[in-house]
């Protein structure tokens, strides 16, 4: 099967470069109405079966018109939903928005046990995620059988952790240095049980650049969410399983592409890369 992995729209907080996880959360801008609506013309083609959201607002807005496009209900999953901030809940200075997202990436790393201070540690946030998705792959193996396909709308921080340590062809770094901003989308194939390939990674709006929301997209969504280059290692390189494409009229980045990016827990310029 296929799993369209989709990130929400831009919000007021993602404007305002604030770590905003709560539950239901923000609605989206105008411009994040606007990636929304350019969903449907973007999947054009691409066979979507069943449409999932989380519980937060930001994400079922976004999936609504593709939804209505396919005539599909939204499916509501809480477990889908972004990782949470904790005690940095609503913060946007560098320290909280540092320390979130180096633990992320100690997440990616494999150190599981590492806990956002008054929030989830890494074994707890994956675990929820895969629940949602084996629901997924057993809906999508109920009505349309292998070849069936499913769009989920998600979260920035989430996703890249997510995509990152599952797909098989990439490295469980790999998230770190590939920017998603507001409707950016990771497409894979295969499954839980015999393994996921990224196919592409498209960083930017998939609608098209004319829509791509730039350093307003959320602390989530940019290139700080990356290692230090002095630790650079093949994050970026495709292993067994097959190799990522780039595709579609967003840019849409080569998984084998290198490491160029800034660092992760790197202190962004407030200018240049403060924007989940």
């Amino acid at each position: 099967m296929h799993l369209v992995l989709i990130r929400h729209g831009q919000t007021p907080s993602n404007v305002l470069g604030l770590l905003d996880t709560g539950v239901p959360g923000p609605g989206l801008t105008a411009l994040g109405i606007d990636q929304a609506a350019a969903l449907p013309a973007a999947l054009d083609g691409r066979r979507i079966d069943v449409v999932y959201a989380s519980s937060q607002r930001r994400s079922q807005l976004t999936a609504e018109p593709l939804a209505a496009d396919r005539g599909l209900p939204i499916q509501v999953r809480h477990g889908l939903r972004e990782v949470a901030a904790g005690d940095l809940e609503m913060r946007g200075d560098d320290d909280a928005v540092h320390t979130y997202l180096t633990t992320i990436a100690a997440w990616m790393r494999g150190r599981l046990d590492v806990r956002i201070p008054g929030g989830p540690d890494g074994a707890e946030v994956l675990a929820r995620f895969d629940a949602v998705v084996t629901e997924i792959e057993d809906h999508v193996q109920a009505i349309a059988g292998p070849e069936g396909g499913a769009a989920v709308v998600t979260h920035g921080a989430i996703l890249r952790l997510w995509a990152s340590v599952r797909a098989r062809n990439v490295g469980n770094t790999y998230g770190m240095r590939r920017p998603l901003h507001n409707t950016g989308m990771v497409i894979l194939e295969g499954g839980s049980a015999v393994g996921w390939t990224a196919l592409t990674w498209t960083g930017t709006a998939i609608g098209g650049p004319g829509l791509d929301a730039g350093v307003a997209r959320g602390p989530a969504g940019g290139d700080t969410l990356a290692r230090p280059d002095g630790q650079a290692q093949s994050d970026g390189q495709a292993q067994s399983g097959g190799q990522a494409q780039s595709g579609g009229q967003a840019r849409s980045d080569s998984l084998a592409r290198s490491d160029t990016a800034p660092a992760l827990g790197a202190r962004p310029d407030r200018d240049s890369a403060r924007r989940t």
